[in-house]
């Protein structure tokens, strides 16, 4: 068992690794011109350059992904010449990136062509204090400085050199003629617990998405303790009722669940128990982060929703599995016996009849994650599913690469849970 899970392991590991640059290379290289459909048709050609380098995105693809995988603050601080350090803001608390000058946080602005170092205080604001004996001469003779800017980015400043730019702003693109040359987004990397900053928000999707994660983990969570218990409860009873009419009622009736969309499950729901009998919410609006703990009300049509759809995928499987044990010589032979059926049931059949339902149920623990989206969306619940259908339509890769390796990592995960289930219910099985 030990090898079996370090092979594992490493097989999840190399999955992961691979995933992640067929993931990367399709959100962000095989997408196209991201900037055109975050800035929308009508940008300038300048004004899309000029944002695609704010965004890092002139950079190397291979420097891209490396920087999204693992981070880059390790070359940039050679660029600075300072050591760099990420800390919590004082009013939210997400990182912010600052270069550690003679032992304080510095960040840097131009103003009027004059460099200005912005300290960070002990209460956490900034005190202002002219910085223009840090330019370094380079060997054609120009003046430039690396430093930090209040945008968690390392940036080229040439002195008298400004390059023309364009800062995205609430109210459109403002036009600066005094700009860096170079911009270097700040990032730990994946592996490093920072995906980079959303693009839709402006935070740092660490900060955004776990909060989602939550949620989604919690109606996620409810659905399996209702779902799976339940279809292998009832799939055990019409197995061992086969040809009856308690399994002819439960077979149809999975059948219908399963072919029905979750949209139409979701809609005829918020109908039915919604709007017409008002029993209870028909749409999961959050007031605040804790709105599922202070009203759990708000789940109970996601988590119908979810059970109806799954519930009788799970009923017919191990319907299926348990008709296939029940006809085994061996149950045949514990009946002729005269063993009693509730024990030949619990102690002989059930454990076999459970190995096809479990890799089902691994399989479905990544649709209850990974397939919320539909069912997030229709009740406007703000999950993980959510999170990644608004961060698609606006264009944020940050967010929906980041949002997916989660996915990935819990399919992964699951998987390997799923192979150790095996040994269990058939100690028969073993893995080398």
């Amino acid at each position: 068992m030990p090898r079996f899970l370090l092979t594992s392991i490493i097989s999840m590991l190399i999955t992961m690794f691979l995933v992640s640059i067929v993931l990367f290379l399709l959100l962000e290289v095989g997408s196209g011109d991201i900037t055109r459909k975050i800035l929308g048709q009508f940008a300038t050609p300048q004004q899309r350059a000029s944002y695609r380098a704010q965004l890092g995105l002139d950079q190397s693809v291979w420097l891209r992904y490396m920087t999204w995988l693992a981070g880059n603050q390790w070359w940039v601080r050679n660029r600075l010449g300072f050591p760099l350090r990420s800390v919590p803001n004082a009013q939210t608390g997400e990182s912010e990136w600052w270069a550690e000058v003679n032992g304080k946080l510095t960040k840097w602005e131009l103003r009027e062509k004059k460099l200005i170092a912005l300290v960070r205080l002990e209460g956490g604001g900034t005190a202002s204090q002219p910085s223009d004996h840090l330019w370094r001469k380079a060997e054609d003779g120009t003046e430039y400085f690396w430093g930090i800017d209040a945008g968690n980015r390392a940036i080229k400043w040439v002195r008298g050199a400004g390059a023309e730019i364009w800062v995205l702003t609430p109210a459109g693109f403002r036009k600066s003629g005094d700009g860096p040359q170079e911009f270097i987004p700040l990032q730990r990397g994946l592996l490093g617990g920072d995906p980079g900053q959303s693009l839709r928000t402006g935070r740092p999707v660490a900060s955004t998405i776990f909060p989602r994660l939550r949620n989604s983990a919690i109606l996620a969570g409810l659905a399996f303790v209702t779902i799976f218990p339940l279809a292998l409860l009832l799939g055990i009873v019409a197995g061992t009722q086969s040809g009856k009419p308690t399994d002819r009622i439960l077979s149809i009736g999975s059948l219908v669940a399963t072919a029905t969309p979750e949209f139409v499950t979701g809609i005829g729901l918020i109908l039915i128990f919604g709007i017409w009998l008002k029993m209870v919410p028909a749409v999961s609006i959050f007031l605040n982060k804790n709105a599922v703990f202070e009203n759990p009300a708000l789940l109970v049509l996601p988590v119908l929703t979810l059970t109806a759809v799954e519930l009788g995928y799970i009923i017919r499987m191990t319907r299926a599995s348990m008709i296939d044990v029940m006809n085994s010589p061996y149950i045949r032979t514990a009946v002729l016996k005269g063993l009693p059926m509730r024990r030949i049931i619990f102690r002989h059949a059930l454990r076999n009849a459970l190995i096809a339902p479990i890799t089902v149920i691994m399989l479905h623990i990544n649709w209850l994650i990974g397939g919320l989206v539909v069912v997030e969306a229709v009740f406007g619940y703000p999950g993980l599913g959510q999170y990644i259908y608004d961060s698609a339509l606006f264009g944020d890769f940050n967010a929906v690469e980041a949002a997916a390796m989660l996915l990935v990592t819990i399919a992964v995960g699951t998987r390997l849970l799923g192979d150790i289930a095996y040994t269990y219910l058939n100690p028969r099985i073993r893995f080398t």
